[in-house]
């Protein structure tokens, strides 16, 4: 899913100074399957890593799966 559905990456979330490497929330979508993905950027070493993918929930994101709802 990740890999075929890289023409659909729409970065949602920057996390510039992550711990270890910036990294991005990515929204994507493979048949009718949405799903997110954070991947960190290894710049220096011309790689990119996937550290983790899972399905966003409907309690944390609003309608469109991008926008996180705030918490109270």
């Amino acid at each position: 899913m990740i890999l075929d559905s890289i023409d659909r990456y729409e970065v949602i979330e920057e996390y510039p100074e992550d711990r270890y490497l910036p990294s991005y929330l990515v929204y994507s979508k493979y048949k009718r399957e949405v799903f997110h993905i954070v991947f960190a950027a290894d710049i220096e070493n011309d790689n990119v890593r996937v550290i983790t993918a899972y399905r966003p929930s409907r309690r944390d994101w609003k309608e469109d799966l991008k926008t996180r709802r705030k918490t109270r």
